[in-house]
């Protein structure tokens, strides 16, 4: 794997299509919307996160269901979060997560998070990684997987693909045999989300392949899929707080472990450096 090495700073991000954990900087506390499910574990101390008409969430760790905008504070300049994207697991078993997280498990959890990251600091360096080895690091088993129909599997196995810039409903209705509305309907239902949401959360997601590049913004938003650089400062400022620049910025010591590197490596390519 390509990786670079992990920095003093501990900074460190592992990213896969179905899973990511970050660990490094919050930024300013802003509202923030993430299309998968969020934990967010406290480095030192506590952290505050807040969703609109629920209780807000006070203590070392915290959960955040799909697409609900939220606000996150913490004690620490920097955190611990992972996103573990919806149409990979059983919804069930992830409200049983959460609701642990909200219980008496939190501190269990936070502390194995914990554990699991310092371990990954002390190894400095990793090869690809799969969602089992990622669950049982994090959970300490599996997530329960959930299955696609496939026609709709397809159509997110294009959207994951960080190479292809747009992917419309058309096209993939073509792939599947199936009229565009008849796919735009078998896709929410398989995925509980519409078909434009969940192209807009993955676009947003690509970007974190390339935070800690020298990289063009302009030419990076056209290769992702966005029309023009106002769209792109949007979304990402909807799905993560903060605009491009900033999360850049912040980003430059961040150490990126990738579970498929080969397949990221000629998408790096096409990206116009600054």
């Amino acid at each position: 794997m390509t990786n670079d090495a992990c920095p003093d700073s501990g900074h460190l991000m592992l990213i896969s299509p179905e899973r990511v954990f970050y660990a490094g900087l919050l930024g300013r506390p802003r509202r923030r919307t993430s299309g998968g499910y969020a934990i967010y574990v406290s480095m030192q101390g506590s952290l505050r996160v807040t969703i609109e008409g629920r209780p807000e969430q006070l203590g070392a760790v915290a959960f955040v269901p799909p697409y609900l905008p939220h606000n996150v504070e913490s004690d620490s300049r920097c955190i611990i979060s992972l996103i573990i994207e919806p149409e990979t697991v059983l919804p069930g078993p992830m409200a049983a997560l959460g609701a642990r997280i909200g219980g008496a498990g939190a501190p269990a959890l936070a502390s194995r998070i914990r554990q699991a990251y310092g371990a990954l600091v002390a190894v400095g360096r990793r090869d690809g990684f799969t969602t089992t080895e990622f669950d049982d690091l994090f959970f300490g088993e599996p997530l329960p997987a959930r299955a696609i129909d496939r026609r709709v599997a397809r159509a997110i196995a294009r959207l994951n693909d960080v190479g292809t810039a747009t992917v419309t409903a058309e096209d993939c209705a073509g792939s599947a045999n199936l009229s565009q509305s008849r796919f735009l309907h078998l896709f929410k239902d398989e995925t509980g989300v519409s078909f434009r949401a969940f192209r807009a959360w993955k676009r947003a997601r690509h970007l974190l392949h390339f935070v800690n590049s020298d990289i063009n913004l302009a030419h990076l938003a056209q290769d992702i899929g966005y029309p023009d650089s106002t769209h792109f400062s949007h979304s990402i400022r909807r799905f993560y707080g903060l605009q491009p620049r900033a999360i850049f910025s912040g980003s430059r010591d961040l150490a990126i472990w990738r579970s498929d590197p080969q397949a990221l490596r000629a998408g790096e390519l096409r990206h116009g450096r600054s």
